[in-house]
């Protein structure tokens, strides 16, 4: 039975994003999936990173729930909006807080990447827009908002894919 963590990155319930992660959370389910859910609109937590690197902020409760369910999690399937070609400010803030440092990665020295501590997961990356889609072709905004987020999740672990 596989692991799967739904991270649903936006603020609003009633939203389109709601809907698809709860049609995904119900076939995965009746596939036997064993499956845990983080809304992030619904944590509470400090969503700025306040000292950036140079001093490590306290996690919240939340953030550490969420953090647990992330290292036991075989597959993240992340739903978000794209909104002005990026993402939601709380969802930013989510990763900000949690992708660091120590927890998702970690640096040694004399090499040139970190290890990386979530290594061994897959993610999947679900993005909604209401622009056209030849317009997001013909800027390539899209793609290169899927890529950022690929890299990243590569950069501590994660095998992303589409």
């Amino acid at each position: 039975m596989k692991k799967i963590l739904i991270i649903n990155g936006h603020p609003d319930r009633d939203s389109y994003n709601y809907a698809l992660s709860e049609a995904y959370r119900t076939a995965a389910i009746r596939a036997g999936a064993e499956l845990t859910q983080i809304n992030i609109a619904d944590l509470q937590f400090d969503p700025n990173l306040r000292f950036g690197y140079r001093k490590r902020m306290e996690l919240e409760p939340d953030l550490v729930e969420a953090l647990q369910k992330i290292k036991e999690a075989e597959h993240i399937v992340w739903f978000f909006p794209m909104w002005w070609y990026s993402y939601p400010a709380v969802m930013k803030g989510f990763v900000d807080r949690l992708f660091l440092p120590g927890i998702v990665m970690k640096f040694i020295e004399g090499k040139p990447f970190p290890e990386k501590l979530l290594k061994g997961r897959t993610a999947r990356i679900v993005i909604t827009a209401d622009t056209p889609s030849w317009y997001d072709r013909f800027l390539w905004a899209v793609q290169q908002l899927i890529n950022s987020k690929k890299e990243r999740l590569n950069f501590v672990g994660f095998i992303p894919f589409q």
